[in-house]
């Protein structure tokens, strides 16, 4: 069976696929259809970046730089991993005219090492430290496609969406906290076209392995953590062992994690189902096979969970609480179960929105307003699109293009000219535009 995650079949023509999926590329900026020889994920991807209206030409944009790059970056988990990285692929990359980059969950470049004579060649597309690869702002790449996908993967010449990255091929893989299962970011080697083989897949995804053990190496316990932000189906971690659940279990621990001295089945199922007549044994039946999914973690009479439970949603309040804005924006990774409509994660997913947008408004802080309004889940927010206009110096000349984006968003919402009461779109239309990445 052909590896779907590798560019290219052993044996075949680089030169002649490269031409091959450069016309299917045009055909698909032209009239959006997809056809072999582009492989799935490629077509996917190539979806995703037209539907997040990234540049099919242009540098990749420069989040960023200066002081803020280097305190974020000394401060990443990926910092620690670093000496694993430049020993397995330092050299490689050194000796066989490639790069070694190193990004975060949000495609955001935090090193970029290798041979100088790439490095610089590499800079005239903005491959550089601070630079945004995800697939919203530099269309489908290895680092990017990834993140996206939750999964390495090659990406061959004309497979890039950004016509200006064409010449260059690369593989990357995305990394986890071995204790929370967390995204963390991704390894990639970026070079020429002979880096379109089985072995540099494979060795990426040797390094991020080497990585994540060389991280799990310094936690001391390893516990239990359940990740639901931006997520349709739960990702549970238990000691290091990820389990993803399905869309009715992930309400059930996210529930459960919020009540852990329990809750009855009447309780459970009202939370659950609100006030729809539901029969006792369709509870029991999901709790059931809940059990025999995580054992005893789940207990009965009442329903609970037997070891504490941490969860990303606990994590950005705790950030909340403690003040470090900074901090609960980066965790935050989207709405709680965005498709869920049981009540009881309907009114946490709304509690946790409110308040943190609430603390993020009242700190007035250019570059958190920025980052928000470049999520799926900020990007049609007017109030924290004005709130960047009113932070940023009145004279600025990066005040103009939000400027322009809150008049847009105040004619879509049928609003004349400058609102003097800031409106944001309605939490059931921010939930409905909100594209999560692939669940690993």
């Amino acid at each position: 069976m052909v590896n779907p995650w590798l560019a290219m079949e052993t044996g075949a023509d680089p030169v002649e696929h490269t031409r091959t999926v450069r016309r299917a590329h045009a055909a698909f900026l032209t009239d959006g259809t997809v056809a072999p020889p582009v492989r799935q994920v490629v077509a996917d991807s190539w979806r995703r970046s037209a539907d997040a209206r990234a540049a099919a030409d242009g540098a990749a944009p420069i989040d960023l730089d200066g002081a803020a790059l280097g305190a974020y970056r000394d401060g990443h988990p990926l910092a620690r991993a670093m000496p694993v990285f430049r020993e397995l692929l330092g050299s490689f990359a050194q000796d066989g005219a490639h790069l070694l980059a190193v990004c975060d969950p949000q495609g955001r470049l935090l090193w970029v090492e290798g041979h100088r004579g790439v490095r610089r060649s590499a800079e005239r597309m903005n491959f550089v430290v601070g630079a945004r690869w995800d697939e919203r702002h530099a269309g489908t790449n290895a680092p990017g496609t990834a993140l996206a996908a939750d999964h390495a993967v090659q990406i061959f010449a004309a497979e890039h969406y950004n016509r200006r990255v064409q010449r260059w091929t690369c593989a990357a893989a995305p990394l986890h906290d071995p204790r929370t299962g967390r995204l963390l970011g991704a390894v990639d080697i970026t070079g020429g076209d002979h880096l379109a083989s089985p072995h540099s897949l494979a060795l990426v995804q040797a390094t991020a392995r080497a990585a994540e053990a060389h991280l799990a190496s310094g936690t001391a316990e390893l516990g239990v953590f359940l990740s639901a932000l931006g997520r349709d189906e739960a990702l549970l971690v238990v000691d290091g062992q990820r389990l993803r659940l399905g869309r009715r279990h992930s309400e059930i621990m996210v529930l459960l994690a919020r009540h852990p001295d329990g809750l009855t089945g009447d309780q459970l199922s009202v939370l659950l189902y609100g006030e729809r007549e539901m029969r006792p044994v369709t509870l029991r039946a999901e709790l059931s096979r809940l059990r025999h999914l995580v054992g005893t973690l789940l207990h009965s009479r009442p329903y609970r969970l037997s070891r504490p439970v941490e969860t990303d949603l606990c994590a950005v309040e705790d950030a909340v609480d403690a003040g470090e804005v900074r901090t609960a924006v980066g965790a935050y990774r989207g709405p709680l179960l965005p498709l869920s409509e049981a009540p009881g994660v309907q009114r946490l997913r709304a509690a946790l929105e409110d308040r943190l947008r609430r603390t993020l408004l009242a700190t007035r802080d250019p570059g958190l307003l920025r980052e928000w309004s470049r999520t799926p889940w900020g990007e049609d927010d007017l109030e924290v699109w004005e709130a960047l206009v009113e932070a940023l110096p009145a004279r600025s000349p990066a005040r103009s293009a939000p400027m322009a984006t809150a008049d847009r968003l105040r004619a879509a919402y049928g609003l004349p000219g400058a609102s003097s009461r800031p409106v944001r779109a309605p939490a059931a239309a921010r939930v409905a535009t909100f594209t999560q990445p692939p669940p690993p």
